[in-house]
């Protein structure tokens, strides 16, 4: 028998799909959904939440979620390339100090103060579509080559906390350093894209 966070679930999953909640409607509030459906603050928290994971609700948490569009599955041919962003695309920018990892990628010593910017990856029609996070030293300068690595990701909390997918969501993790012209690296991109909207056609 279901309980009753499922049972809400099952009616906004109908709305869903009927197309009374079409693609980009931002649903009710919390509170007007408990009025709605006779049912407390928790039970809709866990529904949405549970939509969430199934793909049909996306958006920044702490805000109200809109319905997703079905995703569109792109394939990354050119990594090296610029995403086009948005003016208002949500960025964070950091002044890291370098671990183990990012020292070793980038050639510099453990502990060096990096400049750093997380960009989300935006379609042309709003859609997250994945996650950029960069790491240089000092100024950005211009790169003649380019390595790529590809690998299996799981979205983590914070990569869902500043994109709206949901953490644990299969991806693919692309790993580039850009090279400057004397072979050092000049600067070190993740590239985090969902599997389902993605294929890799390097």
């Amino acid at each position: 028998m279901a309980v009753p966070y499922q049972r809400l679930a099952a009616r906004l999953r109908q709305l869903i799909k009927a197309g009374d909640w079409p693609p980009g409607y931002r649903i009710p509030s919390h509170a007007q959904l408990q009025a709605e459906h006779g049912v407390g603050r928790g039970v809709v928290e866990h529904a949405i939440a549970q939509l969430r994971q199934e793909g049909l609700l996306e958006g920044v948490r702490r805000a109200r979620p809109t319905v997703a569009y079905p995703p569109a599955v792109r394939t990354l041919v050119d990594p090296d390339a610029e995403w086009p962003m948005p003016p208002d695309a949500r960025q964070c920018d950091t002044r890291p100090a370098a671990d183990e990892d990012l020292a070793g990628r980038l050639g510099v010593p453990v502990g060096t103060r990096l400049t750093s910017r997380a960009v989300e990856l935006v379609d042309p029609c709003g859609v997250t579509v994945g996650l950029c996070t960069t790491w240089r030293r000092g100024r950005l300068r211009a790169h003649a080559a380019v390595r790529c690595e590809v690998a299996p990701h799981a979205i983590t909390a914070a990569e869902a906390e500043l994109t709206g997918l949901v953490a644990g969501a299969p991806a693919f993790l692309v790993q580039r350093v850009r090279y400057g012209i004397d072979g050092s690296p000049v600067e070190i991109a993740d590239l985090v894209l969902p599997s389902d909207r993605w294929r890799i056609g390097m």
